[in-house]
């Protein structure tokens, strides 16, 4: 373990399926709660610490405008679930002693503080963890794309982006067994090969701000206060064209 965190302040991506249930819908308590856990292990280290959560176990905007609903609408029903998220999120925290606040792109003041740049920057001086839901508050842009504008706007060091899987592939490891797991790759392969890390607007966003990406497996317990603590988890992904794979 290091003697101090790698980062002072980071941005941590949620995708709405880590807080599902049973086929991946509604919101699991139980792993709500252990996602808290491992956020106040981090921030108790005295990291700065924000988070944006996905919606996908709630709605899925892209879905419906496929099935024939206006993208538009269907995008802005996706954002309502993201709220619905960051609230639970939000109350598993608190229930763990932390301080938060849900700041929401869409207005919605009953429920969460609108989305102002300097409000979410004192906030996190503040040591309050903050949740940013609502997307961007605007339709055809995915929830990937809002870690990469929120981090770059708040001065964030790093998005770690937390998912089921060990990292990023040089193809589907499901399907193809001799697909290698990167350990560091750029931001132009990740867009050229279509490597599925984020989206492209995310992607290029990030590599025009110099904004680096730690894709990681959130489930395996340990896993984030190791990636803080400077152990090599997950995939890099940067704007250093020096590619390394996983040699085992």
């Amino acid at each position: 373990m290091g003697t101090s965190p790698r980062f002072k302040r980071i941005l941590i991506k949620i995708s709405g399926e880590a807080l599902a249930g049973e086929g991946e819908l509604g919101i699991d308590t139980n792993k709500t709660f252990s996602l808290a856990g491992q956020i106040k292990e981090v921030h108790d280290l005295g990291l700065e610490v924000a988070v944006v959560v996905g919606g996908g176990n709630m709605i899925r905007g892209e879905t419906l405008a496929k099935s024939g609903m206006d993208r538009a609408t269907a995008d802005y029903m996706g954002m309502l679930g993201t709220i619905m998220n960051g609230l639970a999120l939000q109350d598993a925290c608190e229930k763990q002693g932390m301080f938060t606040r849900v700041l929401s792109a869409i207005e919605m003041k009953s429920v969460a503080e609108p989305y102002i740049r300097r409000r979410a920057v004192r906030h996190l001086e503040k040591n309050r963890v903050i949740i940013f839901a609502g997307g961007t508050g605007n339709p055809y842009f995915t929830t990937d794309t809002t870690a990469s504008l929120r981090a770059v706007e708040v001065g964030c060091e790093v998005i770690l982006k937390a998912t089921k899987v060990d990292g990023v592939y040089t193809a589907d490891p499901k399907k193809d067994p001799s697909a290698k797991r990167y350990l560091q790759v750029s931001f132009m392969e990740s867009i050229k090969h279509r490597l599925k890390v984020m989206d492209s607007t995310a992607l290029s966003l990030c590599m025009d701000n110099n904004m680096p990406i730690i894709v990681f497996d959130i489930f395996k317990a340990g896993n984030l206060r190791k990636l803080i603590d400077g152990e090599t988890i997950g995939t890099l992904i940067s704007n250093s064209e020096e590619v390394i794979l996983d040699g085992r």
